[in-house]
């Protein structure tokens, strides 16, 4: 999602609808793993398959190679059009924009995890996270 010029998000996170979210997240990243999993495995192939391309080679793998490729890609789209800020694809790092104190934070999530539990400025990273205590939930 776009922002706007003052640099809000578009959509602001309540907690329980940033863990609403989680489930949905754990299997696009799931997904995500299995796609890069299948590009690895494959990569050597295809590229061989690439140099032969001109007199006509191909690969069976191919195909799997592209439908890897588009998992991937629609799996980050779709986590992208839920408002929800990628950091670290690998990781399944996860923010999502949140008040607290009357401020914008980012709510701070990795796949896996069975929910929310760190906070972080915006201008901050997952290394400065902070617990969020009872009163920020």
């Amino acid at each position: 999602m776009a922002k706007s010029d003052n640099d809000t998000p578009d959509r602001i996170f309540t907690l329980a609808e940033a863990n609403e979210l989680l489930p949905q997240l754990n299997q696009r990243f799931a997904a995500v793993r299995r796609a890069k999993t299948v590009i690895a495995s494959t990569k050597e192939e295809v590229s061989k398959a690439s140099a032969q391309a001109a007199s006509g080679g191909g690969s069976p793998v191919g195909a799997l190679y592209i439908r890897a490729l588009h998992e991937i890609s629609g799996s980050l789209q779709a986590v992208h059009e839920l408002g929800v800020v990628i950091k670290d694809v690998d990781l399944g790092l996860c923010d999502f924009p949140y008040k607290l104190e009357g401020r914008v934070v980012y709510l701070c999530w990795k796949f896996g995890e069975d929910e929310i539990r760190w906070w972080h400025e915006t201008s901050c990273g997952y290394k400065d996270r902070h617990p969020l205590d009872e009163s920020s939930r």
